[in-house]
């Protein structure tokens, strides 16, 4: 009898000792906080993902869990050079070595090159795949080229027309000065 794997509630031991493949193609609505950040909400967008399990035999100790993880989407964000839409690809390729406790994972973190996590029976993997294309987010997004032409200048010449007929206030206060007595 095989066992079904769930991404919402996995027993990573079991996984990876099965050696198991998960995979799939969700809407972006399943992830509340990477929805958040797209430029609207788009219920045809997808994240795609795969899981793999395995047991590895690491730093002279046998049997650790890791789990290798893939996961992309694209993302409408809102350019910070032209401010029109541009898609954003996210892509994740990592891998996680699985310790006993959150304490262990804390104590070993300093000391190791691997990702750690605290090893659990419902661990939920649609969170990590979540908080790891968040973590790949740009800063800035923006595109390489934009496709409009963006405007450098900050007023027209209107405006810098206005504003030359206007007079001084200090050239005003100077002028008061000199009608004052003695000034």
């Amino acid at each position: 009898m095989t066992k079904e794997h769930s991404p919402d509630r996995l027993d990573v031991k079991a996984f990876a000792q099965a050696g198991a493949h998960l995979s799939g193609h969700d809407t972006l609505l399943k992830y509340q906080r990477l929805a958040e950040e797209a430029q609207g909400l788009h219920p045809d967008l997808r994240v795609d993902w795969m899981a793999d399990g395995e047991l590895r035999t690491t730093h002279g100790m046998d049997d650790q869990v890791w789990l290798r993880l893939k996961a992309s989407a694209t993302l409408p964000m809102t350019c910070q050079r032209c401010l029109h839409t541009v898609d954003v690809p996210l892509e994740v390729e990592r891998e996680f070595r699985f310790v006993a406790d959150e304490a262990t994972a804390e104590a070993l973190d300093s000391d190791s090159e691997e990702d750690l996590l605290a090893l659990s029976r419902e661990f939920n993997l649609r969170e990590l795949i979540e908080d790891e294309l968040l973590m790949v987010l740009p800063v800035v997004p923006r595109h390489d080229e934009c496709p409009t032409g963006v405007k450098l200048v900050s007023s027209d010449a209107d405006f810098e027309e206005a504003n030359a007929q206007k007079t001084n206030p200090f050239a005003a206060l100077a002028g008061l000065r000199k009608d004052k007595p003695g000034g």
